[in-house]
């Protein structure tokens, strides 16, 4: 069984993966075709198919017109190592696009995204439910997620 995300562009898929697959380490574009003549789906050339990794995760992009936009109910999240991967990340990403809070915010095509550090999921979990609870409270506080601001409200 293999489980692939789909994305739905509008327009400028290629661009858009191309961007993705660029930004995130371990990605690479599998394909990319246009269907046939034949399709029901429309006129030779009019639906473009990407087929990608971003990092250890399979999508389908295609661009076909006008349907939904994007929005929260599909987003991707990106757990970093360090500060410098969230700011590289956050940077490109936000470039275009539109800022949100607790480190969300949608790039050029309305993608939503979520770029977070890792530790963040290891602090909201500890064991210390008071240490975890300043974590999450300092967190809603932030645009950008600051992984030392985040240590520091652990420490208390």
């Amino acid at each position: 069984m293999k489980v692939t995300q789909t994305l739905w562009f509008e327009k400028d898929v290629e661009a858009a993966v191309r961007f993705y697959t660029g930004l995130v380490p371990g990605s690479s574009i599998q394909s990319v075709s246009t269907l046939p003549a034949d399709s029901p789906s429309g006129p030779a050339g009019s639906v473009k198919l990407v087929a990608f990794t971003l990092g250890d995760q399979r999508y389908l992009a295609f661009e076909a017109g006008r349907l939904d936009p994007f929005n929260h109910s599909f987003s991707i999240m990106v757990e970093c190592d360090t500060q410098a991967e969230i700011d590289r990340l956050w940077a490109a990403l936000a470039e275009g696009g539109t800022i949100e809070h607790c480190g969300w915010l949608r790039d050029r095509w309305g993608l939503a995204w979520q770029i977070a550090p890792k530790r963040l999921g290891e602090l909201i979990n500890d064991a210390d439910r008071a240490k975890a609870k300043r974590v999450a409270e300092a967190m809603l506080t932030m645009v950008k997620l600051d992984v030392a601001a985040l240590e520091a409200a652990a420490r208390g």
